[in-house]
């Protein structure tokens, strides 16, 4: 039997094939999330208030000298037991003078991200030691090349709004080179907003010193930071880490948004009942707030809270649970409270490759964390084996999963009477049309109202046999061998990236990110 093409399919093929005005896109980065409120009102002043009593009757432990000083300063007081203590006023005080309506820059205007209110964006983020390759079936160390090529993959990647690191450079054993490499990794591979981190002080001034170069001088980079930094100030409960507190202090003095990062294990090194989890990661990261703009007021900080769920049968950690999807959307609803720049981590999986594991862990937590407003939404896309691992095809399969969640963030927004449609009802109904397929209306929605995935397969089953039975994991390893072949970003220039590598020594060589070697 052969099956019937209508011209009305071609023709709404052919259109969904058009170019789309930015403006006309059915959704675009900072969708405004916050309708789903896992939290009741009585919830919400409850943690607030615990939030408090935690900062003011515990406090931290193991504050450096710096921190003391200037915490102190701003109001804070050290204790006989050694515990650095702030009050409700001095918190508050912090809260006043942060940036509520903070913009993180991408290396191109086109790509600035607007983090006021519940503005939803997502990124990826880790620490992988682990390549997952789903066309062996295997894992393998992860390498400089995985990292550049990664970075790349997103800079194709419309809804993966910036690129935060997610591997470690296993060829690189030298932490200062390492941290360094991972800079000009993510900074060449793509235009977007890229998160660094660094595990010593020095290193910081490393980065800045690239990132300088990168955008023309220091004053050009103070004026659009196009990198933060992801900091692990505290270890988890309530004890600043001297060393990311150093990193944190010299990334604060020259410019460099950051993110305050608080990251415990609910019935480990949080505690096991879920306001409480919420409750301890949002005084952390309240703590490093107070420590920042004691440093510089209004220094540009996302706050991020960033507690994992632990298998409580044997603790190991399980990014993919409920639970997870809850807690993210609890600490973004805080967020939201306080007016402060968030952050959250979900779409995490415990699956080894893509799989249904995988996509239905990621989707069951993203999606509430987005609903909820989260502003920033790491780990969304290509971790694996929590967060052990990481996939660069699952950046392409994530990608239709995002666009998907924030279409369910934007809700049904359009509250005209043309929303409505009783006109169109009326016209198709009363002169026997019988479906809208042809109407005015449907033709001029069809991209605006409506998101189509990239390698999701919509077909029927006879046009998936037609087409040769399509897997979409085939497909994404074919697009991502595509996009590495093709695909070299040049926004940086090549006299740009001769100064970088007279400077510090680049693992990379020209001919593995697509260029010609340069002329001495």
């Amino acid at each position: 039997m052969t099956r019937r093409k209508t011209g009305g399919r071609a023709a709404r093929i052919a259109l969904r094939a058009a170019p789309l005005a930015e403006e006309e896109k059915p959704v675009l980065p900072g969708e405004i999330g916050g309708s789903y409120k896992p939290l009741s009102d009585k919830q919400v002043k409850s943690i607030e208030a615990n939030v408090f009593r935690i900062l003011e009757e515990i406090g931290f432990a193991d504050a450096t000298p710096h921190c003391i000083e200037t915490c102190v300063a701003f109001g804070a007081t050290m204790g006989d037991d050694g515990r650095l203590r702030m009050s409700e006023e001095v918190v508050r005080k912090a809260m006043a003078m942060s940036q509520h309506g903070l913009t993180l820059h991408g290396q191109i205007e086109k790509y600035d991200l607007d983090l006021s209110g519940s503005r939803v964006h997502f990124s990826t983020a880790g620490a992988a030691v682990l390549i997952a390759d789903p066309e062996n079936n295997e894992y393998r160390e992860s390498l400089s090349q995985d990292l550049y090529d990664m970075a790349r993959i997103t800079d194709q990647c419309e809804h993966i709004h910036m690129f935060q690191r997610t591997c470690v450079l296993r060829d690189i054993p030298d932490p200062r080179l390492l941290d360094q490499n991972s800079v000009y990794c993510a900074a060449m591979g793509t235009q977007k907003h890229i998160g660094v981190s660094f595990t010593e002080a020095h290193h910081v001034t490393d980065g800045l010193e690239m990132l300088h170069i990168i955008a023309g001088g220091e004053d050009k980079w103070r004026e659009r930071p196009f990198a933060s930094m992801s900091n692990c100030f505290v270890v988890p409960p309530m004890k600043f880490a001297e060393e990311s507190l150093e990193c944190l202090r010299v990334g604060v003095e020259g410019g460099m948004p950051i993110l305050l990062l608080s990251a415990a294990q609910a019935g480990a090194t949080a505690p096991p009942l879920l306001p409480g989890v919420v409750s301890q990661a949002w005084a952390e990261c309240l703590g490093g707030l107070v420590y920042a703009n004691a440093i510089k007021p209004g220094a540009p900080c996302i706050l991020g809270t960033w507690p994992f769920v632990s298998d409580l049968r044997n603790g190991s950690m399980c990014g993919g649970s409920p639970e997870q999807g809850l807690i993210s959307a609890a600490c973004a609803q805080m967020g939201n409270h306080f007016d402060l720049p968030t952050g959250a981590p979900a779409g995490m999986t415990d699956s080894k490759f893509p799989d249904f594991q995988a996509g239905s862990e990621r989707a069951s937590t993203h999606v509430v964390t987005a609903l909820a407003g989260a502003n920033i939404i790491y780990e969304s896309a290509g971790m694996y084996a929590s967060l052990l691992g990481t996939c660069p095809e699952s950046l392409l399969l994530d990608n239709d999963l995002l666009g998907a969640s924030m279409r369910m963030t934007k809700g049904l927004s359009d509250e005209s009477e043309e929303a409505l449609c009783f006109e169109t009802i009326k016209d198709v109904c009363l002169n026997n049309k019988a479906h809208y397929l042809g109407s005015d209306q449907t033709i001029n929605v069809m991209q605006s109202e409506y998101i189509y995935p990239e390698l999701s397969n919509r077909d029927s089953p006879n046009d998936w046999a037609d087409m040769g039975k399509p897997v979409i994991l085939e497909t994404a390893i074919e697009k991502k061998k595509e996009i590495l072949a093709t695909h070299f970003p040049d926004h940086i220039s090549d006299d740009i990236d001769r100064e970088l590598r007279k400077k510090f020594d680049i693992k990379l060589s020209r001919k593995d990110i697509g260029r010609s070697p340069l002329e001495e």
